[in-house]
């Protein structure tokens, strides 16, 4: 009787045990404070397991079960493109010259980075960035000497292209495209904003997509 007493005591306190490998204080049932290696493993015949049921270590060594989509995606680049929500002519008053850019268009935005109410790219991840945009003026533009488009960097100009509009005999003589791209390096928080200057009351500006737009691609 006494055999089977300590039998079903040493099972009770196994099974509440936590165990641990080159580790006095094990705080998982099963604790290595080490290297782990695997001999052999069983071929997985149930391929739809594979994308539900992937092991990972978090930051504190904690092995998790995720999915591989999760794994996936968490590493995926930013690539952005958009436009005007309008794609009529649009008037842009130009207060101080200058006014955001109103991009409430995305085409894209693989990690939902974009923020179309305030017109604001906020890096999630760290890296070298591609920014490029481009305005049309349209036929509104009145004649002024310095019209163009500007990339900000968490508010500060970074690119900018802008030069005249004019016209001879009511007729434009100036190209009516503008368009600025560069690298940036971001982390984290960092935002990017377009901006459109001149020296006019209204800026007049081609909604259409195909003429008036802004993409973000992320390279590195």
């Amino acid at each position: 009787m006494k055999k089977y007493l300590l039998s079903l005591l040493l099972t009770s306190l196994s099974a509440l045990a936590q165990i641990g490998v080159n580790t006095t204080a094990p705080t998982a049932t099963l604790d290595v404070n080490g290297t782990t290696r695997i001999r052999t493993t069983a071929v997985n015949v149930k391929l739809p397991a594979a994308k539900d049921s992937v092991l990972v270590v978090d930051n504190n060594g904690n092995v998790r079960r995720t999915t591989s989509k999760a794994v996936v995606t968490s590493h995926l680049k930013s690539f952005v493109k958009g436009g005007f929500s309008n794609t009529g002519n649009v008037t842009i008053p130009l207060a101080s010259n200058v006014a955001p850019a109103p991009f409430g268009f995305e085409e894209f935005d693989e990690n939902n980075e974009y923020n179309p109410t305030t017109f604001t790219f906020t890096a999630t991840n760290a890296g070298v960035y591609s920014v490029s945009s481009q305005i049309k003026a349209s036929a509104a533009l009145s004649v002024t000497t310095n019209f163009g488009i500007a990339i900000l960097k968490n508010g500060v100009v970074v690119a900018r292209s802008g030069f005249a509009n004019l016209s001879l005999l009511n007729i434009d003589v100036s190209p009516p495209i503008r368009s600025v791209d560069t690298l940036v390096k971001l982390v984290p928080t960092d935002t990017i904003t377009f901006q459109i200057y001149g020296d006019l009351i209204n800026a007049g500006i081609t909604g259409a997509r195909a003429d008036s737009f802004f993409w973000i691609a992320q390279q590195q």
